[in-house]
């Protein structure tokens, strides 16, 4: 990081805008944090096991080419995979589905400099070595936030293109035309010393880019900014709050191709006091952030970054557990997303999902009443996908939240508005 109509037919609008037909009923929800994953507390089956707790239904790890192949290989069993290896192996003997990304160069590809500069040579075959020693993966990006000089130097489309993308692109459809090959990466603003993801979008255009998908890391950029608001609508940020946008510089450049995004979340005061929100604020966002990807059809993918906050302040903290591994009511809101989709007078339209478990699945949606929670309407089934929507009336102020029986957990309560 690493953004005159009657009350009837205006909710019958707000349930076809929010129904599957429309929406993206196959986006997969993910999550990434390769240091936890890869060297976290207790086993690296334990940590597998968590995530699948969650429902989580992919996970992004970064290979790092660097660290796989600090010397120039000449033999495929040069490349050392190592902690890398074993945790996607771990994955894959679970069934979990698996996001890589390629990054970093070793000195010996990059003229000596380092890990961030772009390989001149060397990231092709890379790429085919991974494909090779992880046949079953179909999910790639190359390289992380190109346009960002924190991640690439230098920070240019027409390099990333010649140096990264097209070489990795090309080795792992010759590996497998089941392959899919995002690129872009792109972070969601211009740093100081970097680019616009406009900008590079437009760039890797000119420079032929080859892709199978765009990601984009769509954090939030502005104090107070949510998943559906950003203050500053010309300033060339590339946000979940600018989703619209996204797709229209995607389409430009690079036709209906699908959008992954790659790296999502929100940090947390506490630990951090200058830009974190509360923790509920946290679990809130995580449900609006799912709702406005399941709505947005070809955007397929959505990681939340991290499942634990990074020790250092300077580090990121959109953890769902603390660095104490205490859990945040993001825990539970990344199991069991809940969101208000609209309103209408005293009906209010939900969406929610229930992650955890295969198919359809079972769910209660309750109400606060007092001190107690009772179920509004009893049990229901989901879509095959886990998602729902649900038509409501109740006024703003009421506190819902969904109890899944199969698992025995709860989401964090949502106050309508």
């Amino acid at each position: 990081m690493f953004r005159g109509v009657g009350a009837a037919i205006v909710v019958a609008a707000a349930l076809l805008a929010a129904s599957p037909a429309l929406a993206t009923p196959g986006a997969t929800y993910g999550i990434q944090d390769d240091a936890w994953l890869l060297y976290g507390p207790g086993t690296l089956s334990g940590r597998v096991g968590t995530l699948q707790s969650l429902g989580v239904g992919l996970v992004r790890v970064t290979l790092r080419f660097d660290q796989i192949a600090p010397e120039r290989p000449t033999r495929p069993r040069d490349y050392r995979w190592g902690a890398f290896g074993r945790a996607l192996d771990a994955l894959h003997a679970r069934g979990v589905t698996t996001l890589v990304t390629l990054y970093g160069s070793p000195r010996w590809a990059n003229g000596g400099a380092s890990p961030a500069t772009l390989p001149t040579t060397g990231f092709g075959d890379f790429a085919a070595a991974a494909a090779a020693r992880f046949p079953w993966i179909r999910l790639w990006t190359a390289w992380n936030e190109p346009n960002s000089r924190t991640f690439a130097v230098p920070v240019s489309p027409e390099d990333y293109v010649r140096n990264v993308l097209n070489p990795a692109f090309d080795a792992l459809h010759a590996a497998s035309p089941k392959n899919r090959v995002a690129g872009g990466v792109t972070s969601p603003r211009k740093t100081p010393t970097g680019m616009t993801p406009y900008d590079f979008m437009k760039g890797m255009s000119a420079a032929g880019a080859r892709l199978d998908a765009y990601a984009q890391n769509p954090y939030p950029v502005e104090p107070g900014e949510t998943p559906t608001h950003v203050s500053c609508l010309r300033c060339g940020y590339l946000t979940m709050a600018t989703l619209p946008q996204i797709r229209q510089a995607v389409t430009r450049f690079f036709g209906t191709v699908p959008i992954w995004f790659t790296e999502y979340g929100y940090q947390t005061n506490p630990p951090d006091e200058l830009i974190g929100v509360s923790y509920a604020e946290q679990a809130q966002y995580l449900g609006e952030a799912a709702l406005r990807v399941w709505r947005a059809p070809g955007v397929t993918i959505l990681v939340q970054f991290l499942v634990r906050d990074e020790p250092e302040l300077g580090g990121w903290q959109s953890g769902l557990f603390t660095v104490g591994g205490l859990p945040k009511p993001a825990y539970h809101a990344f199991a069991l997303p809940l969101a208000q989709a609209s309103r209408s007078g005293s009906r209010a339209v939900l969406w929610g999902q229930v992650r955890p478990g295969t198919g359809v699945r079972t769910y209660v949606l309750q109400r606060a009443v007092g001190s107690a929670w009772v179920p509004l309407g009893g049990r229901r089934k989901t879509q095959p996908g886990g998602t729902f929507t649900r038509e409501v009336d109740l006024r703003p102020g009421a506190r819902v939240r969904i109890l899944a029986p199969a698992i025995g957990w709860t989401s964090p309560p949502l106050t309508l508005s």
